[in-house]
């Protein structure tokens, strides 16, 4: 159970960090200083929600094992909405073809940087090195939410997933 009081705290924070999640509380983070738009703050509350899942679904070693820090960051990217058109463009970055997959990547190795003393190298290997699996996880949404109404359309899936599965 989530109790905004005790599971969300909204803080001061240093340089352009958003927000983050803290495992040893169970506590997300949210930096109202660096929060300017609702939408904003939408992306950084999911994708600090994808770390919290991840903390108790996968019981992730965030200080000692980079793959899992890894592996949740490019899952946050890729589920939280980071990486859309819309933000790509507000970041002057184009592409078509794989650029999704290219900025989860860019994104997941920018996270692992700002939270850890590990080398670029590091970081771009342990990205690397779980990639597929983890871009290809898409729970609890169970695909990739492109939009406000998807991401309705994917909780609903979520929340009758059981009711699909019995049928098969």
């Amino acid at each position: 159970t989530v109790f905004n009081d005790r599971h969300f705290s909204c803080e001061n924070c240093d340089g352009c960090v958003s927000g983050g999640f803290d495992s040893a509380t169970s506590q997300i983070v949210l930096c109202q200083n660096n929060i300017r738009h609702q939408s904003h703050m939408n992306r950084v509350v999911t994708h600090e929600l994808i770390h919290a899942f991840d903390h108790c679904r996968a019981h992730v070693d965030w200080f000692k094992n980079v793959k899992h820090l890894a592996c949740s960051e490019i899952r946050a990217a890729n589920l939280s909405g980071d990486c859309t058109l819309m933000n790509e463009i507000a970041r002057f970055k184009f592409g078509l073809k794989g650029h999704h997959q290219t900025c989860v990547r860019d994104r997941a190795i920018r996270s692992i940087l700002a939270v850890r003393k590990v080398s670029k190298e590091t970081a771009e290997k342990a990205v690397d090195e779980v990639f597929d699996a983890c871009f290809n996880d898409l729970e609890p949404f169970g695909r990739i939410p492109h939009s406000k109404t998807d991401a309705k359309r994917a909780y609903r899936d979520f929340q009758n997933r059981d009711r699909y599965n019995a049928n098969l």
